[in-house]
Order: C-alpha cells, then structure tokens, then sequence
C-alpha cells in the first residue's frame, strides 16, 4: 500500500503534532490534524526556544533524533519567515562542569570566562532560535499547503481512525492514560527588546533565560515539578524579571508586554512506539520533556518510517 492510501490522524497541534504532519502529508500520506487547541492554546508557544537536549533522556535515539533536527533546524534558518534564526549566547553554570557531550555538533562553540556573578563556568555558541509563534505559524501554513486538514476539538479517545500517531503532550496523562507523565510548569514573561542580541542560559534551580526575538524578547523562567497551574502568577514573573535583570542590566526598564505558561511533556523515557488499540494502529510520539523543538524532526521521520514499514 503506497501512502497516498493511507489516512492518517495526527492528534496534538504543537511542535510535535505540526512537524509530524508536516513530514507525513509532505512524504504522500493522506493527514488530518485534531487538536484541543491550536497556537497560543497549546505548551509549544511558551517555548523560548533553543536546540537544546533539556529536561530529556539522553540515550542514543534520543541523541539521533537530536542531531536530525539540528540540520533541519540550521536549513530552516537560511529561510525567511520560518521564525527560526542562528543566535550566539552563553550557557553558564553556578558548578565546575564539563562541556556536554554533544558540544562538537555545534557551531562556534568554546569556553569563556566573561560570565555574570555567580557562574563559574560557561560557553559560546551559535544555536538555531526559534520565535514559537512565528515558528508555530510557519509550521501551519506549510501543513495547510501540504494538504492537511486542520479541526478543533477536544479528544477523549485515540481509536478515531485506522491510523492515529498520538502528539499529545501533557495530554497524553489522561487520554493514553500514561501515569509516567509528569507536568514541568514552565511561566515566561515577554518584554520589549532593550536592544539584545544574544541569549543567555543560566543553569540552576530555577534556571534563568531570556531569547531575543526582534523587537521582543523572552525571560524566564520555572522548572515547577507536578505544578498544572496555567494562570501567570505575578509574583513569580517579578522573580523571573529580576533575576534576569540581574545578568542584563538593560532589561531593568523593558516593557513588560506578556505572560506565557506551559506545561511541559516530563517522562522517564520519549514514547516512540507503536501500538495496537482495537482496530487502530497508535504510533505514539510524546514524552519530549523541555525538548520538544529540539527533537522534533528527528522523531517526526521516527514516526513516517514506523508508519511507512
């Protein structure tokens, strides 16, 4: 049976869901997307985002995945109004480390000691950034022009078609249900570019960012383990504000603009798997941690060449 025969439910419309159907309707499978909420209604959009192996198992398909999306990631910035750029920062730590083990994949990388008070050790590199609503968007409109239908719904169940690939995120808790889910509450403060050009990645507990996006630019952040909180809370955004001051002082009379809150997709192990409900065939691909652009890709053609099998 080629593709073109086969009929594919994508359920789950962030990064996941939107670059899965992306890949299957743009190989020749026939692709609906469902989806509870799209855009801002969904974690993707709260993202700040990075290439970056966070809150994720590193094992060797996670390391796979990782790397494919790094490529496409880099091709995607050479493209206008893909939301994606190439961006140099620092990644600093309050501890002594070692490099990651995957510092050869990336551009420019080296170590430098020009770091703000309280970090020690820390790096410069050249990183694909991504604007998620300008992201999100552009995955959409590509969707759309690959011929996937778009519907909003709410789903209580994944057996709604012979073929459904599950991209559901945090949803997945109670729609598989998965008890191994565990939410990572992530809240971001959005605010007028005072003029910032690089990002900043400060490691810790709560770790501290900010990405700029052109006129705006992202401060963060929380890592609030089980917290299902999706209300801003005030108090933690003057937290958020000030710690990033803290490092960059010109962002002390930025405009604050926005709030954004996300429950990212925690769990032991990514589920990439197929299984069999019924008479559905459910490839599931969640479980991404604080990951989700970064292995997006990769476990988007993990699915086509499960389903193409």
């Amino acid at each position: 049976m080629s593709s073109s025969e086969v009929e594919v439910l994508v359920v789950g419309a962030g990064v996941s869901g939107l670059t899965t159907a992306v890949c299957l309707a743009e190989s020749g499978f026939r692709v609906k997307l469902l989806a509870a909420g799209t855009g801002s209604a969904t974690t993707s959009f709260a993202a700040g985002a990075t290439w970056s192996p966070y809150l994720v198992e590193w094992t060797e398909r996670a390391r796979a995945w990782s790397f494919e999306t790094l490529n496409t990631l880099r091709e995607l910035a050479a493209a206008p109004d893909t939301g994606i750029r190439l961006v140099t920062g620092v990644e600093a730590s309050p501890q002594p480390v070692e490099p990651p083990d995957w510092h050869d994949r990336l551009d420019d990388f080296r170590p430098t000691a020009d770091l703000p008070p309280g970090f020690v050790t820390g790096w410069r590199w050249t990183a694909p950034v991504a604007d998620m609503p300008a992201y999100l968007a552009y995955l959409r409109t590509r969707a759309e022009k690959a011929d996937v239908t778009v519907e909003e719904r709410t789903v209580h169940r994944l057996d709604l078609a012979p073929t459904v690939v599950n991209c559901t995120g945090i949803g997945a808790s109670d729609l598989v249900p998965d008890s191994a889910m565990i939410p990572v509450r992530g809240q971001v403060v959005i605010a007028e570019n005072p003029g910032l050009t690089e990002w900043f990645v400060g490691e810790g507990d709560p770790p501290v960012y900010f990405f700029p996006h052109g006129d705006t630019v992202l401060l963060g952040g929380t890592t609030q383990t089980g917290d299902r909180n999706m209300s801003p809370d005030a108090a933690l955004a003057i937290a958020i504000r000030d710690r990033c001051v803290a490092i960059e002082p010109r962002l002390a009379d930025a405009r604050i603009i926005g709030h954004r809150v996300g429950l990212r997709p925690a769990r032991p192990t990514i589920r990439l798997e197929r299984e069999r409900i019924g008479g559905t065939q459910v490839v599931h691909n969640y479980g991404h941690g604080g990951a989700g652009v970064t292995l997006s890709w990769g476990c988007a053609r993990e699915v086509r060449r499960l389903l193409s099998s």
